[in-house]
């Protein structure tokens, strides 16, 4: 049985006996009974049916545990390559040449959790033996089939590469980072691209020889090797793990190089990975995390938090509030946001018009400089507030869909405003202008 398959043009005159307009059929046995396209990779299930194996990861992934001609449960879900009827199929691609067919490559043979298993235990070993060539040549072949196709790549980080890689980088990093930086950098490319970390890598990579490590990176390498360790940091500390917290924090140098990193923005990679680790160094319950808000203050993170807010995109102007209203949990924080011009019009123009989050912030951070500040400090803040338009937008604020919290410190703004409204003259902002809704 033959089916259509589509109509093609050759107007090559050079071959003779091809009619312009010849209808190419297909054999039936030929199409995937899925997509009913002509397979590129067929392979058979345990009901003896063949698919594209392209399709039928496609329908296992969406979560179907049955065949889709029969109905019958899978219960082993092996596909086994069919490579007669790749053959087949090819052959009559090559014979349809002049026809516009093209012939389908030969696909190449996908690994198995087996394959993953062997290259994972010599990785350990070369990793045991401080064999750091080994290791390397060992993490290119994982890259190169991990970069065949996707099935390689999730068969890789399924079978515990990440375990594997997190041991090899610590005991690299425990013998000498100078002399083994080559293998200590390729492994944490290799940990890159199987994030989000699974537990045992969490806790592996969380020694303290791992920890120290990176943070050598972030002083020492080029701006590829910067970017894998504060990325590779960021991963580590999302666990909310204190001990991680007050293990970083313990490294010499590491909160200078953090601030530095957002003063200068050397990459928007660094910066957005480096204000994520500060934000979770200062949020942390660990009471250290009241000593490390100071350290980022006296090193001068506030005036660089607002120089990024006056012109900045929505992703970054969102991790630079939630730190600012972090830092004006503490007087030393409030008082450095007090002597800045720039602080109050600022978090007035930031509010509903980035995000609900960066108003959440905004709304968060004028609140808490009119609260717990001095009294000269909360009437300045409340004047230059109503000065640039905070009152309308704080009404705006109670008619959205805002926290429950927000809402109450926007009501209490208004009301520690309302005394001050009648001395002046309300500049209007720039909230009749609003295109979002949040």
């Amino acid at each position: 049985m033959v089916l259509g398959w589509r109509r093609r043009k050759n107007n090559n005159n050079n071959h003779k006996g091809v009619k312009p307009n010849v209808e190419v059929v297909i054999p039936n046995h030929f199409m995937c009974p899925i997509s009913l396209d002509l397979m590129k990779d067929p392979v058979t299930l345990s009901t003896g049916i063949t698919y594209d194996r392209e399709n039928m990861e496609k329908w296992f992934d969406n979560g179907n545990c049955t065949c889709p001609v029969t109905n019958q449960i899978v219960r082993n879900f092996d596909m086994i390559p069919n490579h007669t009827l790749r053959i087949m199929i090819q052959n009559w691609c090559v014979e349809n040449k002049q026809r516009g067919v093209e012939r389908i490559p030969t696909p190449r043979i996908p690994i198995s959790p087996f394959d993953v298993f062997e290259l994972l235990r010599q990785v350990k070993a070369t990793a045991r033996g401080l064999d750091q060539y080994g290791c390397i040549e060992l993490l290119m072949k994982m890259k190169r089939l991990g970069n065949e196709m996707d099935r390689n790549k999730r068969c890789i980080v399924e079978n515990g590469v990440q375990g594997a890689l997190a041991s090899a980088f610590d005991a690299f990093a425990n013998d000498s980072i100078e002399r083994n930086v080559s293998v200590l950098e390729e492994i944490l490319s290799a940990l890159n691209w199987t994030f989000p970390l699974q537990f045992e890598a969490h806790k592996i990579l969380g020694s303290k020889a791992s920890l120290t490590c990176m943070v050598w990176f972030l002083k020492h390498q080029d701006l590829s090797g910067k970017e894998k360790s504060i990325v590779a940091l960021e991963e580590l500390l999302s666990f909310g793990d204190e001990n991680h917290v007050e293990a970083l924090s313990e490294i010499e140098g590491v909160i200078e190089l953090l601030v530095e990193f957002i003063n200068k923005r050397i990459s928007p990679t660094i910066t957005k990975a480096s204000m994520k680790v500060v934000w979770y160094m200062i949020s942390s319950s660990y009471p250290c995390s009241e000593k490390m808000k100071l350290s980022f203050v006296d090193l001068g993170l506030v005036y660089y938090l607002l120089d990024i807010l006056i012109d900045s995109e929505k992703s970054l102007c969102e991790k630079s509030l939630a730190i600012f209203d972090s830092l004006c949990s503490c007087e030393q924080g409030r008082e450095k946001a007090y002597g800045n011009d720039l602080t109050v019009p600022l978090l007035v123009k930031k509010i509903l018009r980035v995000s609900a989050l960066a108003t959440e912030h905004s709304v968060s951070s004028i609140w808490k400089m009119c609260k717990f500040g001095e009294k000269d400090d909360e009437r300045r803040v409340l004047v230059e507030a109503l000065q640039v338009g905070a009152f309308q937008k704080l009404l705006l604020v109670l008619q959205v869909g805002c926290d429950d919290k927000i809402k109450d410190k926007a009501t209490e703004l208004l009301k520690m405003m309302n005394p001050y409204r009648s001395d002046l003259e309300c500049i209007d902002s720039d909230y009749m202008n609003l295109l979002r809704s949040f």
